[in-house]
């Protein structure tokens, strides 16, 4: 429900068949459920980055110089927000259904090996291809959307056919997840498990059925609550495998999504609050906070989950104990 997106798929219905669909949950409910859940997933990736046995030693320019360079960075876009600003946000909008993608296609593979479907290189290169689909819908949005000249000015063939390419990418991004769990089965490689398939497929319906804002809001939402689930299971593993461990799961789930909201609350609450008490004003500080630490998830993303030959964690994406 969690990490395949079972749940994402009901809430999406009801958002989709609902006529208010900003007035569905109310902002100040909705505030709190972002913070719960993709606040705390934010924050999540730098609490493994150094929670994570020999990750930070192993990392020392990510653990050590990146951290100052992004405030470097934050403060300067905050204090030129009129041109940094614009740039920032379309970078961090463009960059996100990437991160998302990137994700579903590392946990369908995951459940692929965990359930002995070794997948050919062919078909990891196809997996990989259709779960980038809802990107490439969603940069067309973004060319149609966010360009400072329209689009049509600028190529207008491709302003005329941009509508029919997002059909054609909704009609494939449907589909193409079906056709390859049916070749993946006939092929000597064995069955791929269902909650690859719904994996790949609930970040699509995401971005497909909702409208853009409502993509991007949702779709953060579930996207952070699948990451939670996933990152913590990581790091439970690691916690009881500790020598001298005297505590059990539910006091390691607990800690670590403890310390994830905490650092989301400092990020998103009382960082952009400290711009505006230096008199910034505060709806920029949180506009370019956010871009700024959705960069930093994607940048500290990309090395935490790079399993070693000599990595523990590889027990877990192989099914071994």
């Amino acid at each position: 429900m969690l990490i395949g997106g079972g749940l994402s798929l009901l809430v999406t219905a009801i958002v989709v068949l609902n006529p208010k669909q900003p007035e569905l949950l109310g902002i100040g409910t909705m505030a709190w459920i972002v913070l719960f859940s993709n606040g705390a997933h934010f924050a999540a990736s730098t609490v493994r980055l150094y929670t994570k046995p020999g990750a930070a030693g192993s990392l020392p320019f990510l653990s050590k110089v990146v951290p100052p360079i992004g405030i470097i960075l934050m403060t300067l876009c905050v204090v030129y927000v009129g041109r940094a600003g614009s740039i920032l946000d379309t970078l961090y909008l463009t960059w996100s259904p990437y991160h998302y993608a990137a994700q579903a296609y590392g946990l369908a593979v995951m459940y692929c090996y965990r359930s002995g479907c070794t997948l050919e290189p062919a078909d990891k290169r196809l997996l990989r291809w259709v779960c980038m689909i809802p990107l490439f819908y969603m940069a067309g949005h973004i060319l149609d959307s966010r360009l400072p000249v329209p689009i049509g000015d600028l190529v207008p063939a491709l302003a005329g056919l941009l509508p029919s390419l997002k059909k054609a990418l909704v009609v494939l991004g449907v589909a193409a997840p079906f056709l390859l769990f049916v070749k993946v089965w006939r092929a000597g490689s064995g069955p791929m498990p269902l909650i690859s398939l719904l994996t790949v497929l609930s970040n699509a319906v995401w971005f497909f059925v909702l409208d853009p804002l409502s993509a991007f809001l949702w779709a953060t939402v579930f996207h952070g609550l699948q990451y939670l689930a996933i990152v913590i299971i990581f790091d439970v593993k690691d916690r009881m495998a500790l020598p001298g461990n005297a505590h059990g799961r539910p006091f390691h789930i607990l800690w670590f999504y403890g310390m994830c909201l905490g650092l989301g609350c400092v990020l998103f609450v009382l960082l952009p609050r400290g711009y505006s008490a230096m008199g910034f004003d505060y709806f920029d500080s949180r506009l370019v906070s956010v871009a700024v630490i959705n960069i930093h998830h994607f940048i500290v993303d990309a090395y935490i989950w790079r399993l070693g030959k000599g990595d523990t964690n590889r027990k877990i994406v192989e099914g071994v104990y």
